[in-house]
C-alpha cells in the first residue's frame, strides 16, 4: 500500500474510533465515569533534563513516578520547534499550518487578528459542549485581545497570564504595558501574584482539581523553565553543586515545577481523583540551544538529540511525553510509534464522546494504540513547516526522516531513523526512492495548508511602533499647519 493511502487509512481509523467513542458516551449524565483529564505542559524543557530520560543532575521523582507507571512514547513530537505554533496546534488538534498561524503572536490587547484564529475551535470549545468543565492555567500565548482570552476560546476558568512569558517574583509585578511584569488575571479580572510563579500556578492547578465536581480538563501550561532564569533560593540551594549559575538556576526551575505536579497528584488523591484522571505530560518544544543569534542560550540539555529549540532536527521538536491512567491503562510502559502533540485532542474528545463531525483532527485517538488493540503506528508520517522561508520542513515516517533547515551541519538531510536515531549520518542523496516518497507526503500534506498570515512577535512590534510614530507624526503637522484661531 502507498504512503498517501497508508495514511487517509489511519485517519479514517480515528474517525471512525471517535465516533464510535461518542455513541458509547451519548445519553450520559454528568455523573458518568468518564475520565478527568490534565494536560501539563512544560516551556523549553531539556529533554535530557529529567529523570526518566537520563539525568543525573536534576531531580524530577514526581514526574519520573507518572513516567513510570504509565505509558512513555519514546517517538512523540509536537509540531513545531518553537512555542507559539506548537501551542496552537495542541490546543486544536490540527496542524497551525492548515490555519496559517505559525508565530509567535505579540502581547498586543487592542489587536483583534493578533492570535488564534476565532474561527478556529480549541479542543477545549468541545470538551465544554460534551459536559467537561474546562480551566487553563499558566501561560496562555495565543492572543491577548478579548477575542482570544481563554474565557472566549473554550475555558471555563482562567489562571494566568495572556503574553508569551511572564517573571517569576511578585515585586516584578507593575502596571506596565510589558508582558512579562503585567498582574496576572483570574477569568479576566486582575489577580494577586503573592509567591513564586510556579508555585502559584501548581496551587491553583491543584485548587481546581480537588474542587471540581463534574468531569473535567484542565490545561495546565507552565512557564517554566522558559526564561528569565529566576528560582528560588531553597530550590537553587540544591543544586550548588552546579557551577554554571544558568545552569543551576534552570534546574531548580525544572526542579520547582516537579514539585508542584506532586502537589498536583497530591490533590488528585486526597479528592479521590487521581484513579481515573489521564495526565499528559510533555514539553512545548526542546530546549534552548546556543544558536548563533542567541550563543549564550546554553543551560539545557536535549541529549541524546542534536541541536534543541528553533531546529528541526530531533533536540528541537522530539518532546519528553508521558500519558498516565491508573483506571484507564496502567502501566503500559514505553511505546514506540510515532506520536504527535496532536493526539492530545483527539484522545481526549474521543473520551469525552465530544462531537467531532466537523473537527478536521490531525491528532489521533492513542487509545487503542496504547491498549494493544491497533498494533499499526499512530501516524504513518509526521509533518513541519516554518514560515520565516520557502525552505524550512521536514517529514518523519516511522523508517525515515527527510528535512531541510540552513543551520551549521544540518541544510537537506536525510536520515533512517531506526538504524541512527539521533540523526548523526546524513545520507542526502543516498536513498533517493525514499527520499522522493517522503518528499511527495510532504507536498500532498502542504496542499491542504495555509501560507501563514500573521507576522512574529519582533517585527510585528516594529512595524506597531512606526504605526504610533506615523500617527503622531501625521497630527503633528496637521497641527503645525492650523491657523490659530482669533475671536472677536
Amino acid at each position: 500500500m502507498k504512503f498517501s493511502a497508508l495514511i487517509l487509512a489511519a485517519k479514517c481509523l480515528c474517525l471512525s474510533t471517535l465516533l464510535a467513542t461518542s455513541v458509547a458516551y451519548a445519553g450520559q449524565t454528568k455523573a458518568d465515569s468518564r475520565p478527568n483529564i490534565i494536560v501539563i505542559l512544560a516551556d523549553d524543557l531539556g529533554y535530557g533534563d529529567l529523570g526518566f530520560t537520563g539525568s543525573r543532575e536534576i531531580k524530577t521523582p514526581n514526574i519520573d513516578a507518572l513516567a513510570h507507571k504509565g505509558v512513555v512514547f519514546s517517538n512523540a513530537y509536537v509540531t513545531h520547534p518553537y512555542c507559539g505554533p506548537s501551542r496552537a496546534g495542541l490546543l486544536t488538534g490540527r496542524y497551525q499550518a492548515r490555519f496559517g498561524m505559525e508565530i509567535n503572536a505579540a502581547h498586543s490587547p487592542d489587536d483583534p487578528f493578533m492570535g488564534l484564529p476565532v474561527d478556529e475551535p480549541t479542543f477545549a470549545k468541545r470538551m465544554q459542549k460534551a459536559g467537561y468543565k474546562t480551566a487553563v492555567i499558566g501561560k496562555w500565548h495565543m492572543g491577548s485581545h478579548p477575542n482570544f482570552h481563554p474565557n472566549n476560546r473554550g475555558f471555563d476558568y482562567f489562571y494566568g497570564f495572556l503574553g508569551g512569558g511572564h517573571d517569576y517574583f511578585p515585586e516584578s509585578v507593575k502596571v506596565s504595558s510589558e508582558e512579562y511584569s503585567i498582574p496576572l488575571s483570574r477569568n479576566g479580572k486582575p489577580a494577586q501574584l503573592n509567591e513564586y510563579l510556579t508555585t502559584a500556578i501548581s496551587k491553583e492547578a491543584a485548587e481546581f482539581a480537588m474542587t471540581t465536581s463534574q468531569p473535567f480538563m484542565m490545561y495546565v501550561a507552565y512557564n517554566a523553565p522558559h526564561q528569565p532564569l529566576e528560582a528560588t533560593q531553597k530550590d537553587l540551594a540544591k543544586y550548588q553543586h552546579i557551577e554554571d549559575i544558568n545552569r543551576r538556576t534552570y534546574a531548580a526551575m525544572v526542579d520547582s515545577m516537579d514539585q508542584g505536579i506532586g502537589r498536583l497528584v497530591n490533590g488528585l488523591k486526597q479528592s479521590g481523583k487521581f484513579e481515573n484522571t489521564l495526565i499528559f505530560f510533555l514539553s512545548d518544544n526542546g530546549g534552548v540551544y546556543p544558536e548563533s543569534w542567541m550563543p549564550n542560550s546554553n543551560w539545557a540539555s536535549n541529549k541524546p538529540f542534536r541541536r534543541g529549540k528553533v531546529s528541526l532536527t530531533e533536540g528541537g521538536v522530539h518532546v519528553p511525553f508521558i500519558a498516565h491512567w491508573p483506571a484507564g491503562f496502567g502501566n503500559k510502559g514505553q511505546f514506540d510509534g510515532l506520536v504527535s502533540s496532536l493526539d492530545i485532542a483527539a484522545t481526549s474528545l474521543g473520551l469525552a464522546g465530544a462531537d467531532v463531525h466537523d473537527a478536521k483532527l490531525d491528532g489521533v485517538n492513542l487509545l487503542p494504540y496504547i491498549r494493544g488493540e491497533n498494533l499499526q503506528s499512530p501516524h504513518l508520517a509526521l509533518f513541519w513547516r516554518l514560515e520565516e522561508a520557502s525552505d524550512l520542513w521536514a517529514v518523519r515516517t516511522p523508517d525515515f526522516k527527510y528535512l531541510n533547515q540552513p543551520l551549521p551541519g544540518v541544510g537537506k538531510s536525510f536520515f533512517d531513523m531506526q538504524a541512527d536515531p539521533y540523526e548523526a549520518t546524513n545520507l542526502n542523496g543516498k536513498m533517493p526512492e525514499q527520499q522522493a516518497k517522503l518528499a511527495t507526503l510532504w507536498n500532498d500534506w502542504n496542499k491542504e495548508n495555509k501560507e501563514n498570515i500573521l507576522l512574529q512577535n519582533e517585527p510585528y512590534k516594529v512595524r506597531r511602533a512606526a504605526f504610533y510614530q506615523q500617527l503622531y507624526q501625521a497630527q503633528l503637522e496637521k497641527a503645525l499647519g492650523r491657523k490659530s484661531q482669533i475671536i472677536e
